[in-house]
């Protein structure tokens, strides 16, 4: 049974293990090194406060994927704006875990009166992302052309919004 809930402490070191496994095989992150325990501990104690909640999916005790809203700029204009990230393990893919992540995230986005735009920044070429974003009402909003370069290659940004707020 897939339950959702509040990431927790120990929930860091899957949760790290899931990024880090994109981090080397993937592109929905353009960081190019494994993030080591500590910098993982300073990215949790940076959510589940304000409007940042960070959530896991959790199946039979194991964590299966997490998602997160973050700060998207460090102006303070930008408070109100958030930017969904959504990581789901490499074995658990394609069995609804981001979706489950993702209406439960959005959910206390709406919730919450400091949240008025959600933002996603999907690497361009991730059509399943897409196809994501756009099933809960996320809009294209531009594409910034060859700004990443990874695995050899230079990667598009697709950014999308979701208006949550008055």
């Amino acid at each position: 049974m897939l339950i959702i809930r509040r990431a927790q402490p120990q929930d860091i070191p899957a949760m790290g293990a899931i990024y880090n496994y994109e981090v080397v095989h993937g592109t929905a992150t353009f960081d190019l090194h494994e993030k080591p325990p500590a910098d993982r501990e300073a990215w949790y104690a940076a959510h589940n406060r304000d409007n940042h909640p960070l959530l896991v999916a959790e199946e039979d005790g194991r964590v299966t994927g997490y998602a997160s809203l973050s700060p998207y700029r460090d102006k303070e204009a930008y408070a109100s704006t958030v930017e969904l990230s959504v990581y789901v393990h490499p074995d658990c893919r394609r069995r609804g875990i981001a979706r489950a992540l993702m209406a439960e995230l959005l959910a206390l986005a709406r919730a919450d009166a400091r949240t008025h735009t959600v933002i996603a920044v999907i690497t361009g070429g991730n059509e399943a992302s897409i196809r994501l974003h756009e099933a809960f009402g996320f809009r294209h909003s531009g594409t910034l052309h060859a700004v990443g370069r990874k695995f050899g290659r230079y990667l598009d940004v697709e950014n999308y919004e979701l208006s949550v707020g008055d």
